[in-house]
């Protein structure tokens, strides 16, 4: 328990700021399941497009600190070459 007004409010903000995170991080991980089902499915387009949706959402993430910008940057380009593959599978 916090001793002093301010400890106890620093406590109740890590409190909310832990939730917002966690549901950031939880949507980040729903996405790239997406972009996996549609890699999976062998459709370039969706993949394309789950690929854009995914880098806007991690993008967002390491802007507010919620990630570190290295790992967004290091999760997109696994991504983007996971999805040419797919392309490059269907030409």
């Amino acid at each position: 328990m916090a001793n002093t007004r301010s400890a106890s409010k620093r406590a109740r903000q890590t409190t909310q700021r832990t939730l917002r995170n966690k549901s950031v991080l939880t949507g980040l991980k729903g996405q790239q399941k997406k972009l996996s089902a549609a890699v999976a499915s062998g459709d370039s387009a969706k993949a394309q497009l789950e690929l854009n949706i995914l880098a806007s959402r991690l993008d967002k993430a390491a802007k507010r600190g919620i990630v570190h910008k290295n790992l967004a940057n290091r999760r997109k380009s696994r991504a983007a070459k996971v999805v040419a593959a797919v392309g490059a599978a269907k030409a």
